[in-house]
């Protein structure tokens, strides 16, 4: 009974009540639509402070750790990997097409249709990219101009910080922050009550079709997944010439922590110790690159954020331009960097892109529902995917002990202090 008390647990049972009640009782379902409706607005309404003090806060913070070369070395395969991951979610949905049979009898809301319509140049894009007034793109959850104009205040944050030490402002920042993710804590506790009335009027609408595409949706995940970590494995194999065959030994205390908790930030310790004790990873190397993969290596939410994009715009039937999708990808891509961490959860970020593309929210519940299993599937290649970055950067400057590797030698790593890492820890366990 214990575990019924854990929030992933009641917001699944409530959506398999959702769905039985939804198909049983057919389209009287539509009655309990608001209450779905209200709770998403909820989450809705926190978005922008959320976004706007997340990103201020991420690039203010930003004190260069660390040396050139590493540095350089692991942003460019973290950046590289993240920007696959996503190519690869855009041509999984567009093979499997997950969200296409969420098919609604409903109209959707005409501005949608219409913002999701417009084909812009890129020039007339790329100018939209900034706001002549911030506070009307705020009033209209305008997303991109606010991130535009969040990191700007970041950057000169973090130069007043270091010119003054006057750390009154980020401070200010970080509490709203940390109000506002509060805010959607409170927000949650309501979620198994608004997942049951999205889910039955859902249910009610489309039919059984909800059960397929939300196994679609946990399908195109995980085979996206299964091919990125295989992706990792021949780089890392061709790269170092170290064999891939001893991996699974060296990987599966950390998954097994990854998949059960679905937090990197509580993997972290562990991903520590065995990339340096079992792998072989020098631990300067370790120390700086697995630190900043702890929010910026995100590479399977990256995967998956941009599948959901993909699965809301085909339950809405809207096609997407080249533009469009490409700024999808950059969003998923920026969500999770250090400069765009948005804390808040799976919810928070689900609306993100469907704010700042034009997308229907419907089907939003739906992807609220089974996110414990995408988190799995998130997680596990978050954490072993910072492992292989390890790797890779260490082998460039022969940081790899191979004897370590072949279990021929011994190391102990030594314990980062995690008090110097709580910030980022926080920042990424709600990344998950």
């Amino acid at each position: 009974m214990k575990s019924l008390r854990h929030p992933a647990a009641q917001i699944g049972l409530a959506a398999i009540g959702g769905i039985v009640f939804g198909l049983l009782v057919g389209e009287w379902a539509a009655n309990l639509k608001f209450i779905g409706d209200l709770f998403i607005r909820l989450i809705q309404m926190s978005i922008v402070p959320l976004v706007m003090a997340s990103v201020i806060v991420a690039t203010g913070s930003m004190s260069g750790t660390g040396t050139g070369k590493i540095a350089f070395r692991t942003f460019k395969w973290m950046i590289g990997f993240s920007f696959v991951a996503a190519v690869l979610a855009w041509v999984l949905s567009s093979l499997v097409r997950p969200g296409s049979g969420m098919v609604f009898t409903q109209e959707l809301d005409p501005s949608l249709e219409e913002s999701a319509g417009e084909a812009l140049g890129w020039q007339d894009t790329l100018l939209n990219f900034v706001s002549t007034n911030v506070f009307d793109a705020m009033s209209t959850a305008t997303m991109v101009p606010i991130i535009v104009f969040a990191l700007l205040f970041g950057i000169a944050l973090r130069i007043h910080v270091n010119k003054t030490g006057d750390t009154g402002v980020l401070r200010l920042f970080d509490q709203i922050q940390q109000i506002v993710l509060t805010m959607i804590r409170l927000v949650m506790v309501i979620a198994p009550i608004g997942v049951f009335c999205l889910l039955a009027a859902l249910a009610g609408d489309v039919g059984f079709s909800v059960v397929s595409t939300a196994l679609k949706y946990l399908g195109t995940t995980l085979i996206g997944v299964i091919v990125l970590f295989a992706l990792f494995v021949a780089v890392v194999a061709a790269r170092t010439r170290l064999s891939p065959w001893k991996l699974p030994n060296k990987l599966t205390e950390q998954t097994i922590v990854a998949v059960t908790t679905t937090s990197s930030a509580v993997t972290f310790p562990t991903v520590l110790k065995n990339t340096v004790e079992k792998v072989g990873v020098s631990q300067k190397v370790a120390n700086f690159t697995l630190s900043i993969g702890l929010t910026m290596g995100s590479y399977g939410a990256v995967l998956n954020y941009m599948i959901v994009m993909m699965f809301l715009a085909q339950a809405g039937n809207i096609d997407l331009s080249i533009g469009q999708i490409a700024l999808g990808m950059g969003l998923a891509i920026l969500l999770n960097m250090g400069t765009i961490t948005v804390p808040g959860g799976f919810p928070v970020v689900a609306m993100f892109l469907a704010t700042s593309l034009g997308l229907p929210f419907e089907a939003v519940g739906l992807l609220i529902a089974v996110d414990w299993f995408a988190g799995i599937f998130r997680t596990f290649l978050n954490v072993n995917g910072d492992t292989f970055v390890a790797m890779l950067v260490a082998n460039a400057d022969d940081e790899i002990d191979r004897d370590v590797y072949n279990g021929t030698k011994t190391v102990t790593a030594e314990e980062i202090d995690l008090d110097d890492y709580q910030g980022v820890m926080a920042r990424a366990d709600q990344a998950d």
